[in-house]
C-alpha cells in the first residue's frame, strides 16, 4: 500500500528484535529491514559491499549487522563498513508510524535503475 511518498511494508511486530526480514524489489536489489534489540528499525540493500553476502542473515548487534560470509561489520545507520574494512551499502530511508514500517518510495523504486 502506498502512503504518499512512503511504501507501507507492514506492522512492526513482523520483525522480532535482533532480526531482519527481506523485501524483494522487482527489477532492483532486495532490501533488508532490520530491528535492533532496542527497537530501532533500519533498511539497507541486502548485499555486503565485500562479497555481496546476504546481510539479512547476519547477526544484528548494537547498531550493526555482521555479514554471515566474512564477518564484516556494517553500520545500520550509515551502511558503512566498520574498522579496517572499506565499503558502503546503500541505506533506504525508513520511518515508523502507528506501529507500521514505511520505506521511502523513491529510494525503493529509484534503486531499480542502479
Amino acid at each position: 500500500m502506498m502512503f504518499g511518498d512512503w511504501l507501507d511494508i507492514g506492522p512492526v511486530d513482523q520483525i522480532a528484535p535482533g532480526t531482519a526480514r527481506t523485501l524483494p524489489v522487482v527489477g532492483g536489489e532486495e532490501i533488508a529491514v532490520f530491528r535492533t534489540q532496542n527497537g530501532e528499525f533500519h533498511a539497507l540493500i541486502n548485499k555486503c559491499p565485500h562479497k555481496q553476502g546476504p546481510l539479512s542473515q547476519g547477526i544484528v548487534h548494537g547498531g550493526m549487522v555482521t555479514c554471515p560470509l566474512h564477518n564484516w561489520n556494517i553500520s545500520l545507520k550509515t551502511g558503512e563498513a566498520q574498522g579496517e574494512d572499506k565499503g558502503c551499502v546503500p541505506v533506504i530511508p525508513l520511518k515508523v508510524d502507528a506501529e507500521r514500517i514505511y520505506l521511502l518510495r523513491a529510494a525503493v523504486l529509484g534503486q531499480r535503475a542502479a
